[in-house]
């Protein structure tokens, strides 16, 4: 029987949760070892193999580094059985290598696929993100408001006090004045240490994460895969590339981004449909850690399609070998 050559997300889903818990089975054994080089190399090496496996003619668009940079998962590396749909692929083996090392909350392997030409090929530099959960008008906020502007007109949109909205920032020292002008609206902010994919997940899900709005410059490749987990869930996100240097420009041309100062809408982040998992490394709130039992590892997955707006939470209990 030949293999379809549409993207058959249906189909694709369950194999794309395997990818991600083979990553987060690999890198568990390492969880408060201290040693982040070896945990990400255990799960690039298990999510690589299990994508191999899939009947897929597959390019990473969003992964490790540059080919001379990355051993493997690399940008532009082929991988799938060469047969089936032809798709793009955007992963971080292990989101959260320091949470991992340190066994600090949060640490998720993820992935996203989807067709040919449909996400982003953002080059390794840093991004302005900002993002919202579903349910408000379009453009509610924006990239060119200022914090606190954000932050009333957000809580506007609710029917709410400032002081009701829980801002999510990632804690860098680059973003101490943008957590000042966000306190001086009396607003809440949840810093976390590592791990803006989750961040941004959070807002989809405030009434059980309690974050309404995510904002701060993080990791652009880390803003498509965002992005696509905001597209099967709902909700509203904007991505601004951000370059400290000719070399970063460079990169960005190369993936042939033309408009440099462009603000990218979720869709245009993701123009197409896609499918997404991520598996709990470390306890979090999203989805729970590697649980060891007597014989067994325990993985908790979220899996989801951006066609049907389905949300699948999975629980994947696995004879240790």
């Amino acid at each position: 029987m030949t293999a379809p050559k549409d993207f058959n997300d249906r189909m694709l889903s369950l194999g794309l949760a395997r990818v991600s818990e083979a990553a987060a089975h690999a890198s568990a054994r390492l969880i408060g070892r201290g040693d982040e080089k070896a945990a990400d190399q255990a799960a690039v090496n298990a999510m690589r193999n299990q994508l191999n496996m899939l009947d897929i003619k597959g390019v990473v668009v969003i992964g490790e580094g540059e080919r001379d940079e990355a051993p493997m998962l690399y940008i532009g590396e082929e991988v799938g059985t060469g047969e089936g749909p032809e798709v793009d692929i955007a992963l971080d083996p292990l989101e959260g290598t320091t949470l991992t090392a340190k066994d600090m909350p949060n640490a998720l392997t993820v992935i996203a696929m989807a067709q040919r030409g449909t996400l982003l090929h953002a080059p390794d530099v840093y991004m302005e993100k900002l993002a919202i959960g579903p349910g408000y008008p379009t453009d509610v906020v924006s990239l060119e408001m200022t914090p606190s502007q954000r932050v009333r007109a957000l809580a506007q949109a609710r029917g709410v006090e400032d002081s009701d909205i829980t801002v999510c920032i990632l804690e860098r020292p680059r973003h101490e004045d943008l957590v000042a002008e966000v306190r001086s609206t009396g607003a809440a902010i949840r810093l976390i240490t590592d791990g803006d994919v989750a961040g941004v997940i959070h807002c989809a899900e405030a009434e059980l994460t309690g974050i309404d709005m995510y904002m701060g410059s993080g990791g652009a490749p880390e803003g498509v895969l965002a992005a696509s987990a905001l597209k099967c869930m709902g909700g509203q996100m904007w991505g601004k590339l951000l370059f400290r240097n000719d070399d970063e420009r460079g990169r960005a041309r190369k993936a042939g981004i033309t408009d440099l100062d462009r603000i990218y809408a979720r869709d245009e982040l993701v123009t197409g449909d896609v499918i997404f998992a991520a598996t709990g490394v470390t306890n979090g709130s999203i989805v729970a850690g590697v649980k060891r039992e007597p014989g067994y590892l325990t993985t908790e997955t979220i899996l989801m399609r951006s066609k049907t707006g389905s949300v699948r939470r999975m629980i994947y209990r696995n004879p240790i070998k």
